[in-house]
């Protein structure tokens, strides 16, 4: 029925169908390694599984908090605007806002877009986000309009929503509409994969390996044969009868083919495959718990080159698509805008960490409560924390010039002036080395 009112649908063309047909019944294309590969299927590959599942939880585990510029500079936290329970608490009636972004995040690093719907209240304000599945959301763009407008399928029954209201983060892709899928995109390295990984749970599944010839001299009748193969079946498969042996009869020899696992260096080609779909998700591998190649001195760069080269690109998507279709025309004017906080993923150990805001604090970025705060302590009592604080020692650079002509006129001041002007200390110094005289 959906399928079929679809047809309906003015634009909707035979090639739409067929790809709906497909997303919907998780059905992909089959790859040269004879397996059939679809974002359903990609996912039982455990390295994609471990990959999708860090950008899932690390975006949604991230501090995300709506914010209103002050007027002279600065921000502070709106916690009385709707967006702000929407996104760091409850998205709608039925999920988290963890529950709700690692859904989102999940869809989008799998298929390359992800949707929800969005409920406004009479301002115009959101009050609710509901994902929906990528494969029941098609995008297009109206002829007569000209604007892009969302079909959703729902329970079979098509519904046309307008840009406004579908919350749309696409990834990547050819006309800025709809992205690709990563999942389609690498299909055959993840078709390697998953023909690997079936090849080695067969293997092991058979046991003894039947990678071998039974030779025999004449011809066995269709009994003995029937009487053959049930026995090798029972006896000779199977992890449980591995290494069990077994009894040939009327001058059968068997010829065992070695294992091949070393000779096609499978366990190499999955390492390299491993690898290989690191890089489609831009993962560290030493985060989906490969740590051969991790060492004390480099882990800690590559955690940060994470946050920077991989977490960021797709925190600044979040970012720009919720100050848009979350906020009206009129707040984002008045300053109103989305932001996640990342500094706690960019921190260190604790001692470079405790190093770092302690040159922040003496040259005044911040003052003890901010500092108290990062580490999740409270603010001092009688308010001290407030009071920012810098070196003495430091002046500025265009001042430098008259700081020495004053200390040179202090100083031949000081020589001029006679002994009773002087200051206390200099004149017994003076007196105890005789030059008084």
């Amino acid at each position: 029925m959906g399928l079929l009112s679809r047809l309906l649908i003015k634009n909707y063309t035979m090639e739409d169908f067929n790809r709906d047909v497909k997303a919907w019944l998780g059905v992909g294309q089959v790859t040269m390694a004879g397996v059939r590969v679809s974002e359903e299927t990609a996912m039982r590959y455990v390295t994609v599984y471990s990959c999708v599942r860090v950008l899932a939880e690390t975006l949604a585990s991230l501090p995300l908090f709506v914010y209103k510029e002050r007027p002279g500079g600065g921000s502070d936290k709106a916690r009385d605007h709707p967006v702000y329970g929407l996104l760091h608490d409850l998205p709608n009636d039925e999920m988290t806002s963890l529950t709700w972004r690692e859904t989102m995040m999940g869809h989008l690093v799998l298929s390359g877009n992800c949707y929800s719907i969005i409920t406004h209240n009479r301002r115009g304000q959101p009050v609710d986000l509901y994902p929906v599945g990528w494969h029941f959301v098609e995008p297009k763009r109206n002829r007569d309009t000209g604007k892009i407008e969302y079909h959703i399928n729902d329970r079979g029954k098509i519904e046309v929503f307008p840009a406004e209201k579908v919350f749309h983060i696409p990834g990547l892709g050819y006309d800025g509409i709809r992205g690709y899928s990563p999942i389609r995109m690498a299909q055959e390295a993840i078709g390697l994969g998953l023909a690997a990984t079936e090849f080695a749970a067969r293997f092991y599944a058979q046991g003894m390996n039947i990678g071998g010839i039974l030779e025999h001299p004449g011809q066995l009748s269709d009994k003995a044969y029937e009487r053959l193969r049930k026995s090798i079946e029972e006896r000779g498969a199977g992890l449980a009868n591995a290494w069990r042996p077994l009894i040939l009869e009327e001058g059968m020899k068997w010829t065992r083919i070695p294992m091949p696992l070393t000779d096609a260096q499978f366990i190499e080609t999955r390492k390299l495959n491993r690898d290989e779909i690191c890089g489609l998700f831009r993962v560290p591998p030493h985060m989906i718990a490969n740590l051969e190649r991790a060492t004390f001195s480099n882990i800690e760069h590559m955690s940060i080159e994470f946050v920077m080269y991989t977490m960021l690109p797709w925190v600044k998507r979040w970012e720009q698509t919720i100050n848009w279709k979350l906020f009206t025309k009129q707040e984002r004017e008045q300053g109103y805008y989305a932001k996640f906080n990342l500094s706690g993923l960019l921190r260190g150990d604790a001692k470079s960490r405790a190093e770092a805001l302690h040159i922040m604090r003496q040259n005044g970025v911040i003052n003890a409560d901010e500092w108290r705060e990062m580490e999740e302590m409270n603010p001092i009592e009688d308010g001290s924390g407030k009071v920012y604080l810098v070196n003495g020692n430091m002046v500025p650079v265009s001042s430098i010039g008259q700081v020495e002509t004053t200390k040179d006129q202090a100083a031949g001041q000081k020589q001029n002036e006679p002994p009773g002007k002087m200051r206390p200390e200099i004149f017994i110094r003076q007196l105890k080395g005789g030059e008084l005289g």
